[in-house]
């Protein structure tokens, strides 16, 4: 490394080529370049590395590199057909397109001016004549080169978007092809009238889908080929798709973009991004020709090679090998392939020559021992470097991407062989490198220097990716930092343990342990939200890890930067301000003095000091700046680059001792910044240290590297002046991610977001060592019988903490099943011991038992348990079952519909509808609103312009127009008031005249135009044009739809929704009326249920001969109460525990029957619901019916034993007569009920019978009902669901134009409100440009009353009008002024001054032509002084005057070029509005189209089909049109009303020509009258006055009323005039007094003058009376006599100019009569 000068300051670029340059290496490849890959021949590769391009020997491994010219990196490079020269294309402001020299590497031409910014692409033409390039945004410039002559040919903007490619046609070298984002062009060299030039077409996809086209090329015939990005090949003609192509099954030609297409050799080679390379017939392709409406065509390829797994291809290149044609692939999957593409029996299989990362390089670290690197990538890879030797040892990838890499220190690891690896899933790997040769029985296998590696250990400590990792400076302990915002410990040992972790308050971005030379062990935390957290080493096992490994109890410090950018920016501004007014003080001090000096007089009037800008507000960003890194100084002390909004210094801070406070609300400053240079917007993104040498290296976010000598330690501003910097990696993705010195500090390696790695020599030539070689480690002794590791690969699985979280959770729920248990048990032993006091009780007397009730020790317990059992039990709606209800008397039968419940989708969607168009236009709105606010803030602003320029014309007046005292003769006011009166008088007949004229002008403004249409008739015609209908078709050209019926899928999405809760709200009213019925129903059985009750009590009493058997009871269907299968009780609970007890034996004791027992007495007994779903609304009876009944017969068997008295038999043998009607009478009460039975019995019960009969009637006609209704329903339903059907299709439709839609719409919106804020703005300078104008008018009018005002003064015949006439108009040269008058001549706004002007005009061209040259500052003789300094007086108002002309026509000429820029503007958004609404218009229609496509359901009756044939159904319906018959009626209806309406309207025509005609005739008659009355009035005027006269101008000229007004004003200018001759003849006096004085001084001065005249004729005399050749020893040395000399004849001519001065005054003086 040379070391700095102390004059070295900024930035020392190295040179391109040096013997002892930097670059040792390249080991990367930016795979994810477009075309990055040329052969210059059979083992010469060329490609772009970062700000270089490398050029390779594939055979010996070499590099040779060749620098960006400009440093801002390379955007392209294209080899010359003849391999001889290449052509690179460079990024930066204006870019350089130098073409070198091969193999010597030398600049042959350099091409500039071809773009703004950057080169993207580039090509030769096949003859190597032309090269055409295309640039980046913002031009997308397409350039045609004769680049031998360094001349552009031809130059055209290729597209308003990305442009990826340009090609020369292979047979027509006119004949260009550029493509990009969404589009592909086609370009001519045209020779037209004008000369040669470059037109395109724009390729139109059509019906296609809009796709990149990444690659093309041109057929022979002029037809091109080209890829899209879902595979398929498109052949384009004339501008268009001819036809796409595709394979068999229409599966795309290659799954995923095609990225090149090549014509060689009468055959079509595609490479696809899916690694597959496919030759295709040219002749099938030449001429596919679409054969269905699709537009596709299946073609198969002749051959295909698949160059291998996980291969994407980007580009292919060919050269020649000993004769045969050989490809090499660029793989962007960090590979370059050697591809055989001839498809025969000797083809070799691809070769893979060298492999890299691909994408940007994410960490690397170096061995501390050797010559080692490892680096990682989110290509899920782990690659090891010998970057002595310049090779890759070896490679080992993953599941996921590495993110974090750091090679394990010398006190972890002696033989320097471990690495530490961080990934994406949140999982490190230890993997350990070493030598495979030295492993036990393997020294004789491995035949490569090739080092191995193996996975040592894998944990998962975070569940985000892992940012940073960091070893202890003992090596005692891990550390790892995640996105997840955590940072895990470990002990490191042979066995990698956890310590804990603790949450910091961000995402960390990196670690870093304190320094040896600290005392205490700390590490450095640094978050991506500007927080930088410092804890201690946690000591191992000091931490409680048993419920979690989270560590609580470590003392941390936290800093929360707070950006002082702002204020040190502005302490800068105040300090380079008053640098600035120091120096204005410094240089007006020194002016004065040299005035002085010169014996001049000084005002010593301070100048006023010029307004300065306001300065700028302190800015505090909302969103903290990210850190991006960082390194300790002193103990608790640290520095920080940043990047955002403060970037551009190194922060230097400091751990404040407060930890109390939240770390969110602190506002930590840093106490130092440093500034470094160019780092505002180039933020520093890597820091590191070379230990041998004090240097420090920056990595940039530019790519570039930066070198800091550093003579001190610490840093400070100086020492962080002076730096080397080199661009290595690519300005715009090569942001460097890793600085790394080797452990010897002799090489310098750097990595990037390019993709690239660089290796560089740290020591100069003459300290470089000699060669060395890297030592692989060696293996750990029992390596080769360890088991492999066990990885971690899925990338969902747990982390530490979270397995640590499951272990506690599990011990917990262990610990409580066991106290489950342990209850269960104590619960079976109490049950054992209640059963047995149960037993005990049942053996004591009855007298003695304890009742059930007893045991209850508190009912609210059993209370208590059935109410949580019941709120436990969810129950499901009834009406979301299936119920359906029978009739009693018939077989009739109704269900309900099953219902769903309404998703919250269509509810949101309907809530939301419209929300996207709601929100564009409330920003419309506010776009409208802040335009209008600006609008009122520019009125304003102009107001108080308008009011400081009539502030300033006033003043102006008051300058021009002293104020004097008014004169106050009685004349005058008499005059005055004379004057007043005749203008009331005048004023009063003029306002007369003109309220005439107003009424006449109202009058002839309601005569109504030729064409003027009655308001009723339009509104009438209006009102039919509306309401008749169109009944275009929809299909048909011709439709326009309407703007409120457009269709979109938030309207579609609400009306389904609404279609859909309106079926649901119908399902489910329906489904209410038949659960009402159902419940009608229950209510009969429970009557009918009631009355066969009673019937049975009364059988009980009478013989078994004697009762009659009991009717049927309706029973309720199980599908009438579906939700009883979800219902349970004790007893089907119980019935359940057999069962499972009968599959699963149990205990004896739960058999046994004290403990049923036990159940009957505590559990509730079924009631009859739960018994027989029968009787689910029966009332509950207390008294269970079989028990009594057989209770009362037993009664009466022990009454019939007994031997009965007669009164006894009497009285039974009654009530058994009286039984015996009962039950007959209930019986037929009964079947009456349940049958058609009209005889009814008068008896007591009759009345209840009817009723109970009409009951079952009501319900099973109300069914019938019912049902009718719903068999309706059914049918809309129907409907419905086929509408929704319809309504989905169309959804999906509306969907897929969606995004079409809503772009035209926005882009609607946004030219709406971009037209709206034009307006606005050409309204406002509509208005400026009308304030300019009025302010021009009256500087003209100021200046033509200056040149009123000084012809005036003249007087008349005045003979020194023609000198002061060009004294005043004397011209001073400005520019002004000729800028204005330019202006003026475009604008074409000049205008004519007045008489008086142009009089003088003409006067000065007249004198013009005489060549005097006059004294402008002297007044001549005879003329009048006063006259003469009014003169320059008035020059100098003209000229102030002109000066304010002149800006103000400057700012009119402005504000119209705005405004004609503006306008034009305006229109062009006008043109693309309506551009853009018939685009929507037409997509529209075409959406309608695709919507009219789909086929509706129409379910008719027979009699509503009225199209027939012959009287019969036709089998076609496509031809008819389906009307609603009230539309139908409406149309007949309307037919008749149409005829009645044509009669009526034809009366009404003849009415009104009747009408019309009156009207004339009695025009014509007015007309003649008024002609008369004229010719009368005439001649009246002629007799009385002898000519026509104009009254109203004879009333309106009374007085002339400016004359009057003059005369006064003379009257006062009189008086005026008088007082001030009276002033300027006392100030004459004065002068006269003055100008003795001056005269006396004067002539002392003659006299002293005359003296020193004698006195140097007698110094000359003398001088010339010396010896010539005296003094010529001294000849060389007289300079000083020559200054001096030469200093006195200066002051010598500057006083005969100041006698010349005094003699002029003295003239003056006599001229005047002193």
């Amino acid at each position: 490394m040379p070391k700095v000068s102390q004059k070295t300051k900024g930035r020392v670029k190295y040179p391109r080529k040096n013997k002892n340059s930097l670059r040792r290496y390249s080991f990367g490849y930016e795979s994810t370049r477009p075309v990055n890959l040329q052969m210059m021949d059979s083992h010469k590769l060329l490609y772009i590395a970062g700000n270089q391009v490398v050029i390779q020997d594939l055979k010996t491994k070499s590099q040779r590199y060749l620098r960006s010219s400009s440093s801002g990196g390379i955007g392209f490079i294209a080899a010359h057909p003849a391999k001889q020269y290449f052509a690179v294309g460079e990024k930066g402001k204006k870019p350089n397109l130098i073409v070198y020299k091969y193999p010597s590497l030398r600049p042959y031409r350099i091409l500039r001016g071809g773009t703004e910014k950057a080169y993207v692409f580039g090509d030769f033409n096949r003859a190597g004549t032309l090269l055409a390039t295309v640039g980046s945004s913002p031009d997308y410039m397409l350039t045609i080169w004769d680049w031998k002559q360094e001349e552009i040919v031809l130059r055209s903007k290729a597209f308003a978007q990305d442009v990826y490619k340009v090609r020369f046609s292979a047979e027509n070298e006119e004949h260009l092809t550029t493509s990009g984002s969404g589009h592909i062009k086609f370009w001519k060299m045209a020779l037209t009238l004008t000369g040669l030039k470059l037109q395109g077409a724009l390729g139109r996809f059509g019906k296609t889908a809009v796709s990149d086209i990444l690659g093309f090329v041109e057929l022979p015939d002029g037809k091109v080929v080209s890829g899209t990005e879902w595979g398929n090949l498109l052949l384009w003609e004339g501008g268009l798709i001819k036809v796409e192509l595709c394979r068999e099954g229409h599966q795309p030609c290659h799954h995923g973009p095609v990225n090149q297409l090549v014509l060689e050799e009468g055959e079509l080679i595609t490479v696809g991004k899916d690694g597959f390379i496919r030759v295709w017939n040219f002749e099938i392709i030449d001429g596919a020709d679409s054969v269905d409406e699709t537009g596709l065509l299946e073609v198969e390829p002749m051959n295909e090679l698949c160059v291998g797994k996980n291969v994407s291809l980007n580009f292919m290149s060919k050269v020649q090998d000993q004769g045969q044609t050989v490809w090499y692939a660029q793989d962007t999957n960090g590979a370059i392939w050697k591809l055989d593409l001839t498809f025969s029996n000797m083809t070799h299989d691809p070769e893979c020559l060298c492999t890299f990362h691909s994408g940007r390089i994410e960490a690397m670290s170096v061995s501390p021992i050797t010559y080692l690197m490892a680096t990682t990538a989110l290509d899920r890879s782990v690659r090891i470097y010998d970057f002595s030797s310049n090779i890759e040892l070896s490679e080992i990838k993953f599941k996921q991407g590495g993110t974090a890499l750091t090679w394990a220190p010398y006190v972890v690891n002696p033989t320097g062989g471990l690495v530490a690896v961080g990934f994406e899933d949140g999982v490190v790997r230890i993997i350990e490198v070493y030598d495979p040769k030295q492993l036990p029985g393997r020294a004789e296998q491995a035949s490569t220097e090739r080092a191995e590696i193996n996975l040592k250990q894998a944990f998962k400590p975070h569940s985000a990716a892992v940012t940073a990792l960091a070893y202890e400076r003992n090596g005692d302990v891990f550390a790892t930092g995640s996105k997840d915002k955590t940072v895990f410990f470990f002990a490191a040992k042979d066995e990698y343990k956890p310590i804990g972790f603790i949450c910091v308050p961000g995402p960390v971005q990196a670690l870093q342990w304190s320094p040896p030379s600290h005392v205490k062990s700390t590490l450095l935390i640094l978050c991506e939200n500007g927080f930088a957290v410092q804890v201690p080493a946690p000591l191992p096992r000091k931490q409680d890890t048993v419920s979690t490994y989270q560590i609580k109890n470590l003392p941390t410090q936290y800093f929360h930067f707070y950006s002082i950018k702002s204020r040190i920016k502005l302490e800068e501004e105040i300090a380079l301000r008053e640098k600035k007014k120091k120096e204005r003080e410094r240089a007006r001090l020194q002016w004065i003095k040299e005035q002085k000096e010169m014996g001049l007089e000084i005002d010593q009037e301070p100048e006023e000091e010029p307004e300065e800008e306001p300065l700028p507000p302190l800015y505090i960003p909302e969103e903290p700046s990210p850190i991006l890194c960082g390194f300790y100084s002193t103990p608790g002390k640290f520095w920080l680059s940043l990047g955002g909004y403060d970037s551009g210094f190194l922060y230097h801070c400091e751990f404040s001792h407060d930890h109390e406070e939240d770390p969110e609300n602190r506002k930590d400053e840093p106490f130092e910044a440093i500034p470094i240079k160019d780092t505002d917007n180039n933020p520093i993104h890597q820091i590191s240290f070379c230990a041998s040498s004090p240097m420090m290296f920056f990595g940039m976010q530019d790519g570039s590297l930066r070198v800091y000598p550093l003579p001190k330690k610490d840093l400070s501003v100086n020492t962080l002046k002076e730096y080397w910097c080199l661009n290595v990696h690519d300005n715009d993705d090569g942001q460097i991610q890793g600085i790394c010195p080797s452990y010897d500090d002799r090489f310098l390696i750097t990595c990037g977001g390019d993709g690239n790695i660089f290796t560089f020599n740290i020591l100069s030539p003459e300290d470089v060592p000699q060669e060395q070689k890297a030592e692989i480690p060696s293996p750990r002794s029992g390596l080769e019988k360890e088991k492999a590791a066990e990885d971690i690969e899925d990338p969902d699985a747990y982390n530490i903490e979270e397995v640590q979280q499951k272990k506690e959770s599990e011990r917990i729920m262990k610990e409580a099943e066991e106290k489950k248990n342990k209850k269960r048990e104590e619960i079976i032993a109490l049950r054992r011991d209640f059963v047995f006091l149960l037993q005990k009780n049942q053996e004591l007397p009855k007298h003695m038992q304890l009742r059930r009730e007893e045991y209850e020790m508190d009912r609210r317990i059993f209370e208590e348990l059935d109410r949580q059992k019941a709120q436990r039990i969810q129950f499901r709606d009834s009406l979301e079952f299936i119920v359906v209800v029978h009739a009693i008397q018939s077989s009739h039968q109704i269900s309900t519909y099953r219902l769903l419940p309404v998703t919250e989708k269509y509810s949101q969607d309907k809530e939301q509808v419209g929300s996207k168009w709601k929100v564009l236009k409330d920003k419309w709105r506010a776009l409208k609103r802040a335009e209008e606010a600006k609008e009122t803030e520019i009125t304003t602003e102009t107001r108080d312009i308008r009011s400081d320029i009539k502030v300033f014309m006033d003043e102006a007046e008051e300058l021009k127009m002293p104020d004097v005292q008014k004169p106050t003769a009685p004349y005058i006011e008499m005059k005055r008031e004379k004057i007043r009166r005749t203008v009331e008088k005048s004023d009063k007949i003029k306002a007369k005249i003109m309220k005439r004229k107003a009424q006449w002008d109202e009058l002839y403004k309601s005569k109504p135009r030729n064409d003027y249409n009655n308001p009723k008739d339009a509104e009438e015609i209006k009102e039919e044009r509306e309401n008749m209908g169109c009944y275009k078709l929809k299909t048909a050209s011709d439709y326009k739809l309407p703007e409120h019926e457009y269709v979109n899928t938030e309207k579609k999405t609400k009306q389904l929704a609404s279609l859909k809760v309106l079926i649901h709200r119908k399902k489910a009213n329906m489904n209410k009326e038949i659960v009402s019925l159902r419940d009608l129903k229950v209510s009969i059985i429970d009557e009918i249920e009631h009355l066969v009750k009673e019937l049975k009590s009364i059988q009980a009493t009478l013989d078994l001969s004697e009762r009659l058997p009991l009717p049927l009871i309706p029973q309720l269907h199980p599908d009438e109460v579906p939700e009883k299968k979800f219902e349970c009780n004790s007893d089907i609970l119980q019935r359940f525990k057999e069962e499972q007890a009968k599959a699963k034996p149990r205990e004896q004791l739960e058999g046994s029957a004290s403990f049923r027992a036990f159940r009957r007495g505590f559990i509730p007994a079924p009631s009859a619901e739960e018994i027989d779903p029968t009787a689910q609304a029966a009332d509950t009876q207390p008294v269970n019916p079989a028990s009594s009944v057989d209770t009362e017969q037993q009664q009466v068997f022990e009454t019939e034993k007994a031997e009965p008295t007669e009164m006894e038999l009497e009285i039974l043998k009654r009530e058994k007569i009286k039984n015996l009607y009962l039950q007959e009478t209930l019986i037929k009460k009964i079947y009456m009920s349940s049958s058609t039975h009209n005889t009814l019995s008068y008896s007591w019960f009759g009345s209840r019978v009817l009723q109970i009969n009409m009951l079952v009637i009501n319900f099973d006609a109300e069914l019938r009902l019912l049902r009718h209704k719903k068999l309706k329903m059914d049918v809309q339903m129907k409907n419905a669901d086929l509408r929704c059907i319809t309504c989905c299709e169309e959804l999906l439709i509306l969907k897929k134009l969606e995004k079409h839609e809503n772009l035209l719409q926005e882009r609607i919106y946004t030219l709406i409100s971009e037209q709206e804020a034009t307006q606005q703005e050409l309204k406002s300078y509509l208005a400026e440009m009308e304030d300019k104008k009025c302010e021009i008018l009256k500087l003209r009018e100021c200046k033509k009353a200056l040149y009123a005002n000084f012809q005036a003064s003249l007087g008349e015949d005045n003979e020194f009008a023609h000198f002061l006439t060009k004294v005043l108009k004397k011209k001073i040269e400005c520019v002004e002024e000729k800028e204005v008058g330019r202006e003026e001549d475009e604008e074409d706004e000049n205008e004519e001054e007045d008489d008086e002007e142009s009089d003088l005009r003409t006067d000065e061209e007249n004198s013009g032509s005489e060549d005097e040259v006059f004294d402008d500052s002297v007044c001549p003789d005879d003329c009048d002084e006063a006259l003469f300094l009014n003169t320059l007086q008035l020059r100098q108002q003209r000229l102030d005057i002109e000066k304010a002309l002149a800006e103000e026509k400057k700012i009119a000429a402005d504000l119209r070029k705005k405004y004609i820029a503006l306008a034009e503007k305006e229109k062009e958004v006008e043109t693309s509005l309506d551009t853009t609404k018939r685009d929507l218009e037409i997509f529209q229609w075409e959406k309608l189209q695709r919507l009219n496509e789909l086929y509706v359901a129409v379910p008719l009756k027979l009699h509503q089909v009225q199209c027939l044939v012959d009287g019969e159904m036709p089998s076609d319906f496509s031809q008819a049109l389906v009307f609603t018959s009230q539309s139908l009626e409406y149309l007949q209806k309307r037919v008749v009303d149409l005829r009645n309406e044509k009669i009526m309207q034809r009366e009404h025509y003849k009415k009104a020509r009747e009408k019309h005609r009156q009207l004339v005739q009695d025009k014509k008659e007015m007309e003649t009258e008024i002609r008369r009355l004229e010719e009368k009035c005439n001649h009246l005027m002629m007799e009385k006055f002898g000519r026509l006269v104009d009254f109203e101008a004879v009333q309106a000229h009374s007085v002339n009323i400016p004359m009057e007004d003059m005369k006064v004003k003379i009257m006062e200018k009189e008086y005026e005039h008088y007082l001030d001759l009276k002033k300027w003849e006392e100030r004459i006096l004065e002068l006269q007094q003055q100008l003795m004085k001056v005269t006396k001084e004067n002539t002392t001065k003659l006299l002293q003058l005359d003296e020193f005249c004698r006195e140097k004729h007698q110094l000359e005399t003398k001088l010339d009376s010396l010896p010539n050749d005296l003094g010529a020893e001294f000849q060389g040395t007289q300079t000083t006599d020559v200054k001096e000399r030469g200093r006195l004849e200066s002051r010598l001519l500057r006083m005969a100019h100041d006698i010349a001065l005094l003699k002029e005054e003295i003239n003056l003086g006599r001229k005047s009569g002193f």
